[in-house]
């Protein structure tokens, strides 16, 4: 899941893995392991562990990017293929990032510039975020679709505010944090609420 920041890529992750643990069907509970970064190294020794499990799980690394100079996005690449063995089938990999690709774009527009074969070099950059099968892009929202949601949560909290007042507070709130997204206009709502 990768897109605006504030837009609810880890809250949908959350919510789904909440909803799916809510279904009487289920045998068993899913389970759901955040990973961080700095730990995809041992992705493959985790993997080995959980395949003999007797869930299923989700390995969730959340804002997943890459640096100029770290190369652990080969280690990741590896992992999410599951190296020899394969990938265990009852592990999936959700991550979330405000980037595309995973890396920095100048990143890979320097290695476009520098490389012998730029394009195998930028391919090899970009193809980590190949790895995923399905890629949701949460983009920045307009002015009227934060409006809307700054609504919604009136109406669920049910608070008592003129639409007007309402409007012009919501709009500042959001001019004084630089951004309009779900995060401003649930923070913004948990701060009328009181």
């Amino acid at each position: 899941l990768w897109g605006a920041r504030g837009m609810g890529k880890s809250s949908l992750v959350k919510a789904v893995h909440a909803k799916v643990n809510a279904s009487d069907k289920l045998d068993r509970p899913l389970k759901l392991i955040e990973i961080h970064r700095e730990d995809i190294d041992t992705l493959p020794k985790l993997m080995s562990l959980l395949k003999a499990a007797p869930y299923h799980f989700i390995l969730f690394c959340d804002d997943l990017s890459f640096d100029h100079d770290d190369t652990s996005y080969k280690s990741l690449k590896a992992a999410l293929e599951g190296g020899v063995e394969g990938r265990p089938a009852n592990v999936i990999f959700y991550a979330t990032s405000n980037r595309r690709h995973l890396l920095p774009r100048d990143m890979i527009d320097n290695e476009r510039s520098t490389a012998i074969n730029p394009s195998e070099a930028v391919e090899e950059k970009v193809s980590l975020s190949d790895r995923f099968g399905l890629w949701l892009g949460f983009h920045k929202c307009s002015q009227d679709e934060y409006l809307d949601m700054i609504d919604g949560y009136v109406r669920y909290h049910a608070l008592a505010i003129d639409p007007e007042t309402l409007r012009a507070e919501a709009l500042e709130w959001a001019t004084t944090r630089g951004s309009r997204s779900g995060r401003v206009a649930w923070q913004f709502t948990q701060d009328l609420a009181g």
